[in-house]
């Protein structure tokens, strides 16, 4: 394998990467795409020096573009890698090249920019030393002025399911941790279908609360609980919990509240053997009804989420808050 500067009879090796790399990931909806244009700065960081092609045997494999946006600062503009080449070091080996050339130059900082779906490529990154910096968020006009219409409220309620027939023992357990989140007052249902509900306006508007209250009543009762919880109507949260330790977690959107390590992201993944476990539930059905995306607009409304989720998990009573019956 050799790095090298690409040079001026390297523009159609770098052109039918670029154009691979485009088919592979293509840009957002949201961004205007001018490939005339853009192949043009290829060739303009091309000439500057900042262009570099990895080659395997005569044939060009990947390249790493690069520009000088400061007196300190370089940004990676592109790195691409035909999927026969990858994971053999070649990507590492372009971005190093890079580094090399910019350092040269005294730039002491790079940056780049990765789409948040990107799990894999993000992974790579912070295992180089990248880190998030500036977080650019997106969402469409007309969503947002649906969501921010005078006089819409955002509803966000919970329900902790513990799997016991004893109600009496959930109400002593409930009743003696329930002060330490600030709560005067939770109710107490079921059991239903093996379940026994509990409900508190304290954990419906803090996921904090939630999950130590769930915590608590699984250790003291040495069962296994399941907390569920619609936030803002956007996002839908499970925990699930044995003799009170979290054994899986699941955020529909897993960077709602921020930007996370790609290894943090994939444990806010429903696991559906463990809930399959847990539960009884069918491990394909908890698949299906445990989606994740990068934004609530990529996913069937949040209360749906929620209701086919407590379905397949047999929970009874966890679309209903505390403004209306239970049932």
């Amino acid at each position: 394998m050799e790095i090298r500067a690409a040079a001026r009879n390297d523009l159609p090796a770098l052109e039918r990467l670029w154009r691979e790399f485009e088919r592979e990931v293509p840009p957002p909806p949201h961004v205007d795409h001018d490939p005339g244009q853009e192949l043009e700065e290829v060739r303009e960081i091309a000439e500057a020096g900042l262009a570099f092609l990895a080659e395997s045997d005569g044939a060009a494999v990947g390249f790493a573009l690069a520009r000088q946006t400061g007196a300190r600062l370089g940004r990676l503009t592109d790195l691409y890698v035909v999927p026969d080449a990858r994971r053999g070091g070649v990507a590492a080996a372009l971005v190093s090249a890079v580094v090399g050339a910019l350092a040269e130059r005294g730039v002491e900082y790079l940056d780049l920019e990765v789409t948040a779906a990107n799990t894999g490529a993000r992974a790579v990154y912070h295992r180089w030393g990248f880190g998030e910096d500036v977080v650019v968020l997106v969402a469409p006009v007309a969503a947002l002025r649906e969501r921010l219409a005078p006089g819409r409220h955002a509803e966000s309620f919970a329900s902790l399911h513990v799997q016991t027939d004893a109600v009496a023992d959930v109400e002593r357990a409930v009743r003696a941790f329930a002060p330490r989140i600030g709560s005067a007052a939770s109710q107490v249902v079921g059991p239903r279908n093996g379940w026994v509900t509990v409900y508190d306006e304290v954990t419906d508007e803090d996921p904090t609360a939630l999950v130590r209250f769930a915590r608590e009543v699984s250790s003291r009762m040495g069962a296994v609980v399941v907390a569920l919880s619609l936030e803002v109507d956007e996002v839908v949260r499970m925990v699930a919990l044995d003799r009170g330790g979290i054994v899986d977690e699941y955020l529909s959107v897993p960077e709602f509240y921020g930007p996370l390590a790609p290894g943090d992201v994939i444990g806010l993944a429903a696991n559906p053997t463990v809930l399959a476990r847990l539960t009884g539930a069918d491990p394909q059905r908890v698949r299906d009804a445990a989606p994740t995306a990068a934004s609530p607009a990529d996913l069937p409304p949040a209360r749906e989420i929620l209701a086919e989720l407590a379905a397949v998990l047999g929970l009874e009573g966890a679309l209903h808050g505390h403004a209306g019956p239970r049932g």
